[in-house]
């Protein structure tokens, strides 16, 4: 199944919600970072959210940052959105190997530890938005919960997950974003709080054949669920040697300099994607030459 999003409201617009499906997603960046099992377990939650929450920018244009710096051994991660589904991103230390947590489970909140998790909106305004707060449990998910109910002021109830196959590849992975509105009325909030209790764990819901669809209208029974949206997400990437070139003139000529007077070709790695751009000294000596 391709991954994808997918978009509601209920309750006559007293909750927006949000639900995907991302194992290509994960398992992209599995491969291009060769994670192990529990980065993946983490930096798929991230991404996860990050497609969801890339969703509810409003502009094509629009980038949002999810940034996780903590004193874990992966040492924090970093993904990237936008408005249309492209969602990229990485560990800082992708090798990580723990033992199970007392659940018997990848403990994503032993890798990650204790920091801050950074929420940024570029909307092309002078000055991006940032919001910042504590991780709570470093299972993302509620740090998420905590990050809108602090941040944004927007109560919510954030699942996800990612489940891996016995060979480290990614079996399932998605995850949920319900939101109440301000006017939400005393009776939706006690019928959507019953509705989270019987969901336990948004892994074992996809990996029984459940689609962001159904995940959404268990979670929604009752509310008069409206879908508004479907719309594929995927890892993407928008690196380019144009774009890491403009990067290296931007450091300027003397840098530029000690760079050519190594007398030896460069390689500038994408931390994205992990590709990389090899520029020879004859390269740097005409960017030198462009930034006079």
């Amino acid at each position: 199944m391709t991954d994808y999003l997918v978009r509601a409201t209920a309750a006559g617009a007293q909750i927006r919600a949000f639900a995907c499906t991302t194992r290509q997603v994960v398992e992209t960046a599995r491969k291009l970072h060769n994670t192990s099992p529990v980065v993946t377990a983490a930096l798929g939650r991230l991404l996860t959210a990050g497609c969801m929450m890339g969703s509810m920018m409003k502009d094509e244009r629009d980038i949002l940052t999810l940034q996780v710096s903590a004193d874990g051994p992966m040492k924090g991660m970093t993904v990237t959105a936008d408005a249309t589904g492209c969602v990229k991103g990485y560990a800082n230390c992708p090798d990580v190997i723990l033992p199970a947590n007392t659940a018997g489970k990848l403990d994503v909140a032993g890798a990650v530890g204790h920091g801050i998790l950074s929420v940024v909106k570029d909307m092309g305004l002078k000055e991006p938005y940032v919001g910042q707060t504590t991780l709570q449990t470093g299972e993302i998910a509620e740090d998420l919960t905590y990050y809108f109910a602090t941040s944004e002021q927007v109560p919510s109830s954030v699942g996800l997950g990612v489940l891996m196959e016995r060979d480290n590849t990614v079996k399932q992975a998605g995850g949920f974003v319900i939101q109440l509105m301000p006017f939400a009325e005393e009776q939706v909030i006690d019928r959507l709080e019953e509705n989270l209790k019987r969901v336990t764990s948004v892994t074992a819901l996809l990996d029984t054949g459940n689609t962001p669809e159904q995940m959404l209208s268990l979670l929604l029974d009752g509310l008069e669920a409206e879908f508004t949206e479907k719309a594929p997400v995927r890892f993407a990437c928008n690196c380019s040697k144009s774009r890491v070139e403009k990067a290296l003139i931007s450091l300027g000529k003397a840098e530029l300099q000690d760079m050519i007077e190594e007398g030896k070709d460069i390689e500038v790695n994408c931390h994205f994607c992990n590709k990389n751009y090899v520029f020879s000294v004859d390269e740097l000596e005409a960017m030198k030459r462009r930034e006079g």
